[in-house]
């Protein structure tokens, strides 16, 4: 991939692009940032630049040998690591087993996320993880010699994902990796990751796409067309991702929407039976879509508080959203918010830490029903 197929963050591209013609490439790098912002994307036209045979100022040449196998994604020096699951397949599982997966995804858009890597790899339902087998992996990979290019890279996709075993295996090699060779972690929740990682890399701090690069992909989708591009780019706030969501009304997004309308209305209503058929259904759509679904109620929350400001050019609500939002703003308010915030963070939590389901959403749609009422 090249610079050039990359959306917008242009003041990152100077940044790396002159780090290299300087001879100034930390061996390991941290891009860390929101979800569609083009992280992953970065990190493939950067290693391409980087083992480029003829670059020029500003991007690689897409012509060597060099770039048409990492445009492939089949250069020999080029890795990765990936969130993966234990499946009756895999039992101790590492990214290789899934790699052809990963390289399908990758090739037909590297703007991607968490749940549509599960879905690809049809574990959709599943909590992965990159586990210690996969250390292990990389400390081999990395310590053989080059095969082709100056520098080995080893692009780590949500590295927030590592569990505690593997990331402490991978602190010596971190710090002091075998000579050419680039580290790139990626992140979209650069706390969740260890301490002492965190303190052995370069951070790359990732905001939203421009909002004129981001209208101008946009409207390279073929599905945009008639839609309103600058309502999208506001509502996307710098994520790609988000924007081409908005575009084909994400089926997941308005599964999220449901759910939570749902909930808000039953608990406002106290109706007990609905409400406990409601955590049932929540109950058993699988830990990452119940995240998934903590994170967009937080979202809604947020949005709906500052919906009260009566400040419009900040609030980012969709036309669904906003036409529900109508309605419930006036019940999220300075008395409430902080407590409503307090618990579904805590459902989260909860969650990830492979809670109860079914205990922790009834425990949240009970407090629910307290708090709409504040």
């Amino acid at each position: 991939m090249q610079f050039s197929e990359v959306i917008g963050q242009n003041a990152i591209k100077k940044k790396l692009v002159d780090g290299v013609k300087e001879s100034r490439i930390s061996h390991a790098q941290l891009f860390a940032g929101p979800s569609g912002v083009g992280k992953l994307p970065m990190a493939l036209a950067y290693a391409q630049y980087i083992n480029c045979k003829n670059p020029s100022e500003t991007d690689s040449c897409g012509e060597c040998p060099s770039c048409k196998k990492f445009k492939k994604l089949i250069h020999p020096d080029l890795h990765f690591v990936f969130p993966v699951v234990k499946t009756s397949k895999f039992k101790e599982p590492v990214s290789d087993n899934f790699i052809d997966k990963w390289r399908e995804l990758v090739l037909k858009s590297p703007y991607f996320n968490l749940p549509m890597w599960y879905g690809a790899i049809d574990v959709a339902n599943a909590q992965g993880s990159i586990f210690v087998h996969e250390s292990s992996e990389i400390i081999r990979k990395l310590n053989l010699k080059t095969f082709e290019a100056e520098y080995k890279i080893m692009i780590v996709w949500m590295a927030e994902r590592m569990n505690v075993q593997c990331a402490n295996k991978l602190l010596k090699i971190i710090e002091e990796p075998p000579p050419n060779t680039l580290f790139i972690l990626i992140t979209e929740s650069e706390e969740e990751l260890l301490p002492t990682i965190r303190s052995r890399v370069q951070l790359v701090k990732f905001t939203g796409i421009e909002n004129s690069a981001l209208a101008s992909a946009v409207k390279d989708i073929p599905d945009s067309e008639g839609k309103d591009i600058n309502g999208l780019v506001h509502l996307a706030r710098g994520s790609y991702l988000r924007a081409r969501d908005l575009i084909f009304s994400d089926e997941e997004i308005n599964f999220h929407f449901n759910h939570f309308t749902n909930i808000m209305r039953l608990a406002y209503k106290r109706d007990w039976m609905a409400l406990f058929d409601w955590v049932d259904e929540i109950s058993g759509i699988g830990r990452e879509k119940q995240k998934n679904f903590l994170s967009y109620s937080m979202k809604m929350l947020r949005e709906n508080f500052i919906k009260n400001l009566n400040q419009p050019q900040i609030v980012f609500l969709d036309e669904q959203e906003k036409k529900f939002s109508d309605n419930f703003s006036p019940f999220i308010n300075e008395r409430n918010i902080q407590i409503f915030f307090d618990e579904f963070e805590k459902a989260y939590r909860d969650i990830s830490q492979n809670g109860n389901p079914r205990i922790i959403f009834l425990d949240l749609s009970l407090k629910i029903v307290k708090m709409i009422r504040a």
